[in-house]
């Protein structure tokens, strides 16, 4: 009996952590898919801002033409939009891009190639997807975890059966040999169980 009901109290706990590790995991999951969210937000925020600034190089492009083919309105209008429309971050690439002209005359360097202006856009897409990616890792360890314990939980009931049959069987040796195999079970499954922390420190 006392068996039985040190079974009974070990069952219940690996349950309990079973489903606490259930919620845990849900919970990571859920976060992550939130992150996951964020970052498609940024990424389509980063990538609208990338193809307004593709089309305003480009306008900068042709008006610089015709400025230096000596239209004035073109020279005026070419200031206007790289005021309006250049950001601080497009405007260092813009520069970087122009000195790599001069050094590589032969090769023309698109600024919107530049690292730190893709990190201005995208950076934060990408921090938020690590992050994303963090969370729904941890939400699947915590998830095996739950379900290895689902896994030992039933094991422990199996022990419950046997010791149960145990409990009515009369003749000695079939009772020990039940009592014996069901001991077994349970020791070999609370040693495992054991080598996972509790839900709350994990």
């Amino acid at each position: 009996m006392i068996m039985l009901g040190v079974v009974s109290v070990a069952t219940a706990y690996t349950s309990f952590q079973s489903s606490l590790y259930g919620g845990q995991s849900a919970d990571k999951i859920s976060q992550s898919e939130a992150a996951a969210t964020l970052a498609e937000s940024l990424y389509l925020e980063g990538n609208q801002q990338y193809v307004q600034d593709s089309q305003t190089i480009q306008q900068l492009s042709a008006l610089n033409i015709a400025a230096q083919a000596g239209d004035a309105v073109a020279s005026a209008q070419y200031d206007d939009l790289y005021f309006i429309g250049v950001s601080e971050e497009l405007d260092t690439a813009i520069q970087n891009a122009f000195a790599l002209d001069e050094s590589e005359p032969d090769f023309w360097h698109d600024p919107q190639a530049d690292e730190d202006y893709l990190d201005a856009l995208f950076g934060s897409y990408q921090d938020q997807s690590v992050i994303s990616d963090d969370l729904r890792a941890e939400g699947n360890d915590l998830g095996k975890n739950g379900d290895t314990l689902g896994l030992y939980t039933a094991l422990m009931a199996i022990t419950l059966f046997l010791l149960g049959i145990a409990a009515v069987v009369r003749r000695p040796l079939m009772k020990w040999v039940l009592v014996a195999t069901g001991g077994l079970i349970f020791l070999i499954t609370a040693i495992l169980t054991a080598t996972i922390p509790f839900v709350w420190i994990a």
